[in-house]
């Protein structure tokens, strides 16, 4: 029995340098009937946790630093118990949205969950911004890319923080390997594939 993925959308405000969007986040829940874990955590907890039903959660794993991806992390934690994970190297984006409260686990490069017999696998892609993360399930076929890869390409490298040849070769080296057939799921917006992918990424 493997896992299955629900997901929800949280519509709310990004922040950065200076300037407001509106936009609504992708959130992953990757489990079973029992047991999740969440991948992000924007804006407003409240939806998020409909989502998840009364079902415990293992992990809260954010795949960046960005607020809207962050900003529920700290009251999901306090409603569910479950530790967040977080990569290190965008710590100075979080410490803007929550400068009184800390993650708990170090989001690294290799890093894995185990839920409702599957694995995730984190995938360290930085260019986004320099801790974005990606967390790959082979037996899902399915890779959770945050705002590293989107349907139609690669994510945006115009803010503090972000490098447009760094995510390049983040995504060629670690994402465009994969094979083809993976299916990616994205911090807004549609699913893609590997295969469709890459003829978008110059």
């Amino acid at each position: 029995m493997t896992a299955r993925i629900d997901k929800t959308v949280v519509s709310g405000v990004f922040s950065l340098d200076g300037q407001d969007f509106d936009v609504d986040n992708n959130v992953w829940l990757v489990g079973d009937d029992d047991e999740v874990i969440v991948v992000d955590a924007p804006h407003d907890a409240a939806p998020i946790l409909e989502a998840i039903g009364g079902r415990t959660v293992r992990a809260i794993v954010l795949t960046h630093g960005h607020n809207d991806h962050i900003t529920a992390a700290v009251a999901l934690r306090e409603a569910t118990g479950a530790p967040i994970w977080f990569n290190p190297a965008d710590r100075m984006l979080w410490d803007v949205v929550h400068p009184d409260a800390a993650p708990d686990h170090d989001l690294a490069e290799g890093t894995r969950f185990e839920i409702a017999g599957t694995t995730l696998t984190a995938l360290h892609t930085p260019g986004h911004s320099p801790g974005s993360t990606c967390l790959h399930a082979p037996e899902l076929d399915t890779v959770f890319t945050g705002d590293t890869l989107f349907c139609g390409g690669p994510g945006a490298t115009g803010r503090s923080f972000s490098d447009k040849p760094t995510i390049l070769n983040s995504i060629r080296s670690r994402l465009l390997t994969l094979h083809g057939d993976t299916v990616v799921k994205t911090g807004h917006g549609d699913d893609t594939t590997i295969a469709a992918e890459l003829q978008n990424v110059h």
